[in-house]
């Protein structure tokens, strides 16, 4: 396992040619770089531009990466009633959407029916499986990659039905 950096991040962008879906399926992350922003936003000192700031670097390269003509997809499959971190990330998304970003929303009552990985992934051109790895209260543990052709059809298979059944955000309303 490995803890990739920015730099790290940006080279499966760049190598993808057609692709790169992520599929989310946590209801709390406690990524510490994060912890800042969340703060700001409970105390009502945070909106569109405070986030776009923030996650500059992360937009601009998912304007880049589309503006190559790969396609981005998120799907976030979540408990209802909400979590406050889906709450500040949902206000958040409008931000990804204008990068670049196609992003749908999935009630997890809805997801019972589904087979999904143990993990939240990007798959990148269907081939290339990044993982997220977290502790059980939501903080980073690190990254792994899978190019096994059975794992990334398992994680492309998962996020295909999860995005079938997704709302997209424009017409998504917290519960």
């Amino acid at each position: 396992m490995e803890s990739l950096d920015a730099e790290g991040w940006a080279r499966f962008f760049h190598a993808c040619n057609e692709s790169a879906y992520h599929l989310e399926m946590r209801d709390h992350y406690a990524v510490a770089e994060e912890q800042p922003d969340i703060e700001k936003w409970r105390a009502g000192e945070w909106g569109p531009e405070q986030d776009a700031a923030s996650k500059a670097g992360w937009l601009e390269l998912m304007r880049a990466t589309s503006a190559r003509g790969v396609r981005l997809r998120r799907v976030r499959i979540v408990s209802e009633p909400v979590t406050e971190y889906i709450r500040f990330e949902h206000e958040g998304t409008p931000q990804n959407i204008a990068a670049g970003e196609d992003v749908r929303w999935l009630p997890r009552t809805q997801a019972s029916g589904l087979a999904l990985p143990g993990n939240d992934c990007w798959v990148f051109d269907g081939t290339t499986v990044l993982f997220n790895h977290f502790t059980g209260d939501g903080g980073w543990v690190g990254n792994e990659v899978s190019t096994d052709h059975e794992v990334a059809q398992v994680c492309v298979r998962a996020f295909e039905s999860a995005w079938k059944l997704g709302i997209p955000h424009s017409e998504y309303t917290l519960t």
